[in-house]
This record gives structure tokens, sequence and C-alpha cells, in this order.
């Protein structure tokens, strides 16, 4: 037995065991993540219940959020009533019901035994809205400028409408968020002008007057238009019944979109899927994060991780050149190592409280009054940003591309450095034609190992730069395009927050896996981007390594 253990083969074997085990397991968690966060998109069918209350019978529009067994010795403790029908165990069912204006919660919990009928009505249709999150109701009638339309109305009629009023919210939506927002920042620039002779002591400049007065009348110029737009907006209704027979008036401006869940085909279902999907990827969040989409979270995780990515690079492979090519042999150089390598292991929310008082306060602090102190006392620099949480993590992840790129200038044999410069070539020139180009795959593998760990990072952002929901993207059509002074949303977070610090829990829980999948989903798309980086440029230099 002992000269079998001596041997390499129950090692290898162990060794594989281990290794498949840990993917096995990664897949486990990634099928887990992927089937919650792609099922929350699935239209599931909305039912009309007819239950038992203490009040008498209640009926209910409602979609089967979950189902648990219950026990009923545990029912009869808690003072249940347990019908003799189940002595044993039986089913309690978590509906959503939604209507949120109108009902006290969005879940109630119902057991088996207190439900009389449970009927799938192919009229039934789930209406997704601005506020409130989404309406079960059975749509009877449509109100255009205030009056009852005396018509059919069919389910084409109520989509051509909410086209319609699609398009009003897009037209709204680019005159307040482009045009608006466009004039309001040349009137604050040119008032900061203003205020700065003033400070000065000094006359306003006539063409400086002249200039305020025009962009105020274009200001209330484009208010005006705009209050006109959501006039004629709010004239339309949608009109439904709900659970308990009124005819509710639903604003046609707050209807995103309607579907009928349960006259839908396969093939329906598949694509109103897909197209949950999408909007989900590209529309701005709604209702505290909890409905509506994570584009602006997907735009500020990746720009983040691609400036963190433009710090660190140069400044890990410096770094790594000069331990390696020119620092001595020496205590001191061991010691610089060895700090390195135990930077890596210090907690990330360390550094998030370096970047504040460092980067934030000091830094942005100094960078206010010197360039911008016509704007105090409102920080510029000098308050969380974009910038700050990208140097924070470039700082947090250098030791993992110092490491990583002084292995890869290790490797290269000495003989390539001494023949270079046997040709003539400077040690500098050397660095940059040679040694650089073959260690470039180890350099791509620290970038790699950089994204990975920066772009799930969640405590430092909390402290510098990264917000619940961000009033606008960092990136735009205004001068100077990129704004590095700006907040911003970030996947990691938009998880804690939905899963930690939501109003609504149950509704929400949902959102947390499909988040989860899609941060995956963009960790790995930066990786692999980086791999077949790292790919091309190995396979680029391997002639040169096998001449070598």
């Amino acid at each position: 037995m002992f000269k079998r253990l001596n041997s390499s083969s129950p090692w290898v074997w162990m060794t594989a065991g281990m290794v498949s085990l840990c993917l096995v397991a990664v897949l486990g968690v990634m099928l887990l993540i992927g089937w919650k966060g792609l099922a929350y998109f699935w239209p599931a069918p909305v039912y009309e219940f007819q239950v038992k209350t203490l009040q008498g019978e209640e009926t209910l529009f409602g979609e089967i959020y979950g189902i648990e067994s219950v026990s009923s010795l545990q029912l009869k403790e808690a003072g249940v009533d347990v019908s003799p029908e189940f002595q044993l165990d039986q089913n309690r069912l978590l509906i959503k019901i939604a209507n949120r204006e109108r009902e006290a919660h969005d879940f109630v919990s119902v057991l088996e035994q207190n439900i009389l009928s449970q009927t799938l009505r192919a009229d039934i249709a789930v209406i997704e809205r601005t506020e409130h999150g989404v309406f079960f109701g059975i749509p009877v009638g449509f109100m255009e400028n205030g009056a009852i339309v005396d018509r059919d109305v069919s389910p084409a009629f109520y989509e051509e409408k909410i086209d319609v009023a699609e398009q009003q919210r897009t037209a709204i939506s680019t005159l307040e968020y482009s045009e608006i927002e466009k004039v309001n920042r040349q009137l604050n620039a040119i008032k900061t002008e203003a205020q700065s002779y003033q400070k000065a002591d000094q006359s306003i400049p006539q063409f400086v007057s002249d200039e305020i007065a025009i962009l105020t009348q274009r200001y209330d110029a484009l208010e005006t238009s705009l209050m006109t737009l959501r006039t004629a907006h709010a004239l339309d209704y949608l009109l439904v019944k709900d659970r308990n027979g009124n005819s509710v008036k639903v604003p046609l401006n707050n209807v995103l979109a309607m579907w009928y869940p349960n006259a839908m085909s396969g093939p329906e279902k598949l694509f109103q899927w897909a197209h949950q999907i999408l909007r989900f990827v590209t529309e701005n969040p709604r209702e505290a994060n909890s409905e509506g989409g994570v584009f602006p979270a997907i735009f500020g995780t990746v720009l983040m991780v691609l400036l963190m990515s433009i710090m660190v690079t140069p400044l890990g492979v410096l770094a790594a050149v000069y331990l390696h090519e020119y620092a001595g042999k020496n205590a001191f150089t061991r010691l610089v190592r060895i700090a390195v390598v135990n930077l890596a292991g210090v907690p990330s929310i360390v550094y998030g409280v370096f970047g504040l008082g460092f980067f934030v306060y000091f830094v942005g602090g100094n960078i206010d009054d010197l360039f911008y102190s016509d704007t105090l006392p409102n920080p510029t620099f000098g308050t969380p940003g974009l910038l700050w949480s990208s140097l924070t993590l470039a700082i947090l992840t250098l030791p993992v591309v110092i490491v990583s790129t002084e292995e890869g200038l290790t490797r290269i044999p000495l003989s390539v450095r001494h023949g270079s410069m046997a040709l003539g070539a400077t040690q500098a020139e050397t660095l940059w034609r040679i040694v650089l180009p073959m260690a470039s795959p180890a350099i791509m593998t620290g970038l790699i190992l950089a994204i990975a760990r920066a772009a799930g990072e969640v405590a430092p952002l909390m402290l510098v730069g990264v917000v619940k929901v961000a009033p606008s993207l960092p990136l735009d059509g205004n001068f100077p395009f990129l704004h590095l002074d700006r907040k911003f949303m970030h996947l990691g977070y938009h998880v804690y927050d939905v899963g930690f610090q939501s109003p609504n829990i149950e509704a929400a829980r949902p959102l947390v896996y499909a988040t989860s999948l899609l941060l995956v989903t963009v960790i790995v798309s930066l990786n692999l981007a980086a791999i077949s980086i790292r790919n091309h440029l190995r396979e680029k230099y391997r002639a040169l390594e096998q001449e070598l």
C-alpha cells in the first residue's frame, strides 16, 4: 500500500478528482443563478383565485411566486383550523397580487385548503407601469382626451396607443435630458463666470449679461414645450377592471407594456421573454431599483474597469521593470517585494478608506481649490466619483500586475538581453523592443486577474464613487464628453442594494439572481477579451522564443 502511495498515480487521481469537484460546484452555482435569473423574465400565468377568508369569500388576481409545504401540526399549534382533507401536510402559496397602489401588500400567503377555485382567464392582462409596479386586471375600455372611446376596443388598439405613448415619452425624455440639460449646463457655466466677476469686484461685461438673457429665454421656451408635451401626454387612460370588479383608470403615460400571459402560445411567450431580457439590459432602473433595467450599472461597471485597466497596467509594468531590471539584489529590494505581495492580502475596504482620504479629500480638494474655486463650496473633484473609484481599484489590483509581470520578465533568458546589447542596443531599447514584447502575455495574465477582481469589488466603491441611482451617465454629448467627476452605478452594488436595501424584498429577490448572472457575464466577457489578446501576443512572439 505504501509503495502505491509513493507512486504518482494516486495523487494524480486525487488532484483530478478535486478539480472535477470544483468544476461541478462552479457549474452548479452558475446553473442555479442562470435558472433563477432567466426565469424572472418568463411571462408566468396569472390566475383568478376564489379564496376563503375570515370575512367570507374573496377574489384574487395573482401570479404564483412560490409554493412551500407546511405541516398540519405546525398550523394547529399556530391556531389555524385545519380542514379534514389536509391532516398531514398541505401547500402554502405565495401569490403576487401586484396593484401596489390599491392593495395593502404586493404578496399574500394562502393555504391550499382556503383556495376554493383557481382559474386561468385569457382576458387577464399584465400591465407594466413606470410607477407602482405591474397591474393585474381585465382591460374593458379606453379614455382618449378625457372621453371614453365608444367602439370595440381590441388588444391591437391598446398596442397602438401604447406605442404612441412610448413615442411621446421618448420625445419628452429627449427634450428633458438632451436639449434642456444642455441649455442648463451652458447657463450654469455663464452664471459661474458672472459670479467670478462679482467676486473680483468687477462689473459684469455686457456680453455676459446678454448671453445669460438669451439662454434664460431659451430655457423658458423649452420648459413651456416640455409642460405642453406632458399635459397632452396625460389625457389618455386605460380602463381596467380589478379583482373586485371596479373600473380603474390607469394613466397611459405610465404604461410601458401590456400582455395577456394566459392567452400566449409557446413562441409568443419566448418572444416576450427575449424582449423582457433586452429591456432589462437597455433600460434605466425604476422603483428604487426593484423594477426596470440595469443599463447604467452595466455601463458604469465596464467603463470603470476599462479606466482601471488603463491606469494599473503602466504603473504595474513600470514597477515590475524597475524591480527586476534596475533595482539591486539587496535587502531593500527583497523588502519591497514582500510588501508588494502582502498588499495583495489587504482587505479591500481599507483601500476604500485610503481612496476616500487621499484621492477624494486631499487630491480632489486641492484640485477644486486650484481650478474650480468659482464653484466652491460645491465640490467638483473633491467628492467621490468615477476617477477616484478607478484609481482606488488600480491601487488595489496593482500587486497582481506587478507580480505577474515580474514572473514574465524572469522567464526571459539573460542571453536575449546580452545578445541585444551586443548588437549595439541600449538597455532601454532592449527592454522596449525585445523584453517587454516577449513578456506581454504575462502582463496580460496579470491584467486578466486584475479585471476579475476589480469588476466584482463593492466595498471600496461604496466610499469612493458608486451610488444607488446616478442622475446621468459619466459619458454624454456635452463637453468634455467623459465626466470623470460624476458618480456612477455598479452591478455589484446593485446586487447588494436590491438584495438587502429594497423596500420590497420578495419582488426584488429574482432580480438579484438576474443581476448576478449579468455581472458574471460582464466579468467573463471582459476576461475573454483579455485572454484573446494574450493568446494573440503569445502566438506572435512564440517564433522568437523558439529561435532563442
